[in-house]
């Protein structure tokens, strides 16, 4: 008897038996916390702040992480913030992001925390305002990190918490966002396992979630062409080159570009021309256009072969009139890619979180630069329906309107969300 206690203990000594979190102790706590992530979400909506300006959200965000015994470290990437949960157990790190930016759209909504924020973007005096979630997603970050920090001791790993600034873009002549985070090295310590992000909105069915493995969102880029002419009269449009009829003929053959020369069939994509300017009256043909626009892809060859397709049919429409042409694009963030062997393994989470089966969604032409996460570790991104359940997502305020509000009860499944993910991947491993 006394030589089979000791093997059993020794048993124990080699492979201990944990505890591990239960699904049913992470549902209870982010019942609990719920109240306060309300609470936070208000005062996030109250004080927006533009991108690369987030000052007070930065302050507040590291003074409740404080508040939790963390140690977070800030000015990363000018207003970014970051901690890290050491979990009791050993186990790999996985990460979990919020953006923290607001957006200069006037509100709308009539809530009695609506924000009344001015603010100064590209010269001008906007209003301001979460009117993309921005608010929700910080909240309920905060929300699972209360919980996952309450439960560490039972923690097979680590967890990092990630506030990006800059998520809308940072101002011109500035660097910001998911990118330069990275580029000052938050991952340069230690490289994680996994990396997920929550989105809210999106046209998704109230409190329910929404993913697919693969491109989930486009890549977002810009592009500016300036078409030189030589001035003349109206009435005489032989005696210059006009630019108005060559910007016209490119608009047009850029839309070749996407119907014609790329496989439709591989990966959608777009090039939207989204402003055309030039002239001051109306009998004188102007010696310049200018216009801008966007391209969306997910295929990162076709991105690649549209942006040189562009510059081609720009120049060479230019030349055939006796026109000059300046092109410059400028590359965004690229597509979201949902890994495609760790999704699978988040849809138990989502299910378990909202009730209902997760939903599967079309790639979205929308941006998001958490694919900048996904470049360099395994990622996942999600979608959370905003508006009140039984609700027609399609006839809400849709993303970046005035009108835009989260439904706040919804916000509980989000906090119960990245907490189930990161808990059932560490377990995994």
């Amino acid at each position: 008897m006394k030589n089979l206690l000791l093997t059993t203990f020794s048993i124990l000594l080699i492979n201990p038996v944990y505890a591990e979190i239960t699904a049913e102790e992470i549902d209870q706590a982010a019942s609990d916390v719920q109240p306060q992530v309300v609470e936070w979400r208000r005062w996030f909506h109250q004080n927006p702040e533009l991108s690369n300006r987030e000052f007070k959200t930065s302050a507040r965000i590291a003074g409740i992480l404080r508040d939790m015994g963390l140690e977070p470290k800030t000015g990363i990437a000018h207003t970014g913030v970051t901690a890290v949960i050491e979990g009791g157990l050993p186990g790999p790190l996985v990460a979990i992001r919020t953006d923290i930016d607001g957006l200069p759209v006037t509100e709308q909504t009539g809530l009695p925390f609506a924000s009344t924020v001015r603010s100064e973007y590209n010269g001008q005096d906007v209003g301001v305002m979460h009117a993309c979630g921005h608010d929700a997603h910080m909240s309920m970050v905060l929300g699972a990190a209360k919980i996952l920090n309450d439960m560490k001791a039972e923690l097979p790993g680590s967890v990092m918490l990630i506030f990006q600034p800059a998520e809308e873009g940072p101002p011109n002549g500035e660097d910001g966002g998911a990118s330069m985070m990275l580029e000052e090295g938050i991952f340069s310590e230690h490289m994680p396992a996994a990396v997920f992000g929550i989105h809210v909105g999106i046209g998704v069915p109230g409190g329910q979630f929404a993913v697919k493995p693969g491109p989930m969102m486009a890549a977002s880029d810009s592009f500016k062409i300036s078409v030189k002419g030589r001035q003349t009269h109206g009435a005489r449009p032989w005696d210059g080159v006009d630019p108005v009829v060559v910007s016209s003929q490119i608009v047009l053959g850029l839309q070749t570009i996407v119907s014609r020369q790329v496989d439709v069939t591989l990966a959608p994509s777009i090039i939207s021309v989204g402003r055309v300017s030039g002239g001051v009256r109306y009998n004188v043909i102007p010696d310049k256009v200018d216009m801008e626009g966007t391209i969306r892809s997910f295929d990162p060859d076709m991105r690649e072969y549209i942006h040189e397709a562009i510059e081609r049919t720009a120049r060479l429409i230019a030349e055939s009139a006796g026109a000059e042409v300046e092109v410059a694009i400028s590359q965004g963030p690229p597509p979201l890619i949902n890994n495609a062997e760790l999704t699978p393994l988040v849809i138990p989470a989502l299910e378990r979180a909202s009730g209902h089966p997760a939903l599967s969604i079309q790639p979205q032409t929308v941006a998001e630069d958490f694919s900048e996460y996904g470049k360099v570790a395994p990622a996942v991104f999600v979608f959370l329906g905003s508006a009140p359940p039984g609700t027609n997502p399609a006839a809400q305020p849709t993303n970046h309107s005035p009108f835009f509000d989260m439904h706040e009860p919804n916000m509980e499944n989000g906090v119960k969300a990245f907490s189930h993910m990161v808990v059932d991947f560490l377990n995994s491993q």
